[in-house]
């Protein structure tokens, strides 16, 4: 794990994001068309960790991605330095969208979108930095081993964007990251989390916000639809699978 860095102010660094109207140049823009976008102005994030929840295309990873984007974050993932490109398909919030922050600039950024690690990996071999994320090639690690080798490695003081990082990791994995998040947390950083896993999601010092129809509002870990259809199905998996065949032969 990285150190802190000496003379630069400590997080948090982002206070709040909020929507320009007069910066959206296309209104039937796919993301601002999204249910949970419709009525967006603003958002307050925890000066810790603020996890994103919300079913598949809800809005969640649109709305992480575009807040990385603004804070100068490269679409496809990356550190500051990342300036590769393969294909653009990220959504044009990030062009309406302001940043109220705490500080100019955070120490250190990262955007991590698990679909984009091989990319990110390659980048950092074409860079000629291998040795600041371990010892061995990310491409010679399975996708959690590269996934939490990066982490482990990489991140330190700095405002830190991850995308579904459990995409990567099996569930005793996710709970060796619990531990690494609450490292990365002490050492000053702020993060933005975009998940579906309940164990990543179950870090206390958070605030959840969930992405529906209703629009974007803060949630309670245990209302979270994530914890409980997990828990529901883990008290009685035979109950729940019958339930759930019998109304598929209804």
């Amino acid at each position: 794990m990285r150190r802190l860095k000496r003379g630069v102010t400590p997080g948090p660094f982002i206070e709040s994001v909020y929507l320009d109207p007069s910066r959206i140049t296309d209104p039937e823009h796919y993301a601002f068309n999204l249910p949970s976008l419709k009525k967006f102005s603003s958002l307050e994030l925890h000066p810790q960790v603020t996890f994103f929840v919300g079913e598949n295309g809800s809005g969640k990873s649109t709305m992480l991605e575009a807040i990385a984007i603004a804070n100068g974050l490269n679409p496809e993932g990356g550190s500051r330095n990342m300036l590769f490109a393969t294909r653009e398909s990220h959504s044009l919030l990030h062009r309406a969208l302001k940043v109220r922050r705490y500080h100019a600039l955070a120490p250190d950024a990262w955007f991590m979108r698990a679909e984009s690690l091989f990319n990110v990996a390659t980048e950092i071999e074409n860079l000629g930095v291998q040795g600041s994320y371990g010892t061995r090639s990310l491409h010679e690690q399975s996708h959690g081993e590269a996934f939490m080798s990066l982490v482990e490695n990489r991140f330190g003081q700095g405002l830190y964007f991850l995308d579904e990082p459990e995409a990567a990791l099996s569930p005793q994995r996710q709970l060796e990251f619990l531990v690494l998040l609450h490292h990365i947390v002490q050492q000053d950083s702020q993060l933005v989390i975009a998940t579906h896993s309940p164990i990543i999601m179950s870090y206390p010092h958070a605030k959840i916000y969930a992405f529906s129809e209703q629009g974007i509002v803060p949630i309670a870990y245990e209302e979270t639809e994530h914890y409980r259809v997990t828990k529901a199905f883990l008290d009685n998996p035979t109950r729940m699978l019958k339930h759930l065949v019998d109304e598929l032969h209804d």
